[in-house]
């Protein structure tokens, strides 16, 4: 298993996603993001959600998300998406996710999302087992804006190269 920190791959904007502006459609930039994630924790963490979810009874479910749409994404355009575990505790995860361009010179979007670890047989929050606190501890990059709003603009003066 890898301890990467900061996750990334690349993902093709298809034209279904996108508005009559051949703009990616707002809601759909929450798909990207996720289904990103996903992939990125799999193949570099080596944790397939759906083994996890049929092995453990348990599961994340988003609990709040906060989203900033700083440039549009195009129609088949290739966008650069990185991941980062920023925040952990016994039941929570705050996870940051970042859209570019394919030469990340371009900030288009940033995410923030927050988990909650629910056992499905009791349908309420779960803590995490000791194994993934450890990944947690492991692979947890926090930064240092603890607001939404700071963090757009550091990471928009970031972008600006």
């Amino acid at each position: 298993m890898n301890n990467k920190q900061i996750l990334s791959s690349y993902a093709k904007v298809r034209f279904q996603d996108c508005d009559p502006f051949n703009h990616l459609n707002n809601s759909k930039y929450i798909d990207y993001f996720i289904n990103a994630r996903e992939d990125q924790i799999l193949e570099n963490y080596d944790l397939d959600m759906q083994d996890f979810i049929k092995k453990n009874r348990t599961a994340w479910v988003v609990s709040t998300s906060q989203i900033a749409y700083i440039k549009p994404a195009h129609t088949m355009e290739e966008v650069l998406i990185e991941s980062q575990l920023i925040q952990h505790s016994e039941k929570h995860l705050l996870v940051e996710l970042r859209m570019y361009d394919q030469m990340k010179t371009h900030l288009k979007s940033f995410l923030w999302i927050t988990f909650v670890h629910i056992s499905l047989r009791e349908q309420k929050a779960a803590a995490h087992s000791s194994e993934l606190m450890e990944l947690f501890k492991n692979v947890e990059l926090p930064i240092e804006d603890r607001f939404f709003e700071s963090r757009k603009t550091t990471l928009i003066k970031k972008s600006k190269y």
